[in-house]
């Protein structure tokens, strides 16, 4: 089971939209209505996480620039 984010889609440019998490399997076809309130939503699609070692720490000693070819 993932957790998503959806936010309603507004009715008018004046109207903000709500956004809120939805737990849901990945298989699971994305919501089109919000399931309380019926209005209409999408899903949002962001960019998640991802630490990075700080130079010179112990793991970055095993990334792939430091057999002296660099990966970019």
């Amino acid at each position: 089971m993932a957790t998503y984010i959806y936010e309603t889609i507004p009715s008018s440019s004046s109207e903000k939209p709500n956004r809120f998490e939805f737990r849901q399997g990945m298989k699971d076809a994305p919501l089109v209505v919000h399931p309380e309130t019926g209005q209409p939503v999408r899903r949002v699609i962001s960019g998640g996480i991802s630490v990075l070692p700080k130079k010179g720490s112990p793991s970055s000693d095993s990334s792939c620039c430091s057999s002296g070819t660099c990966c970019s």
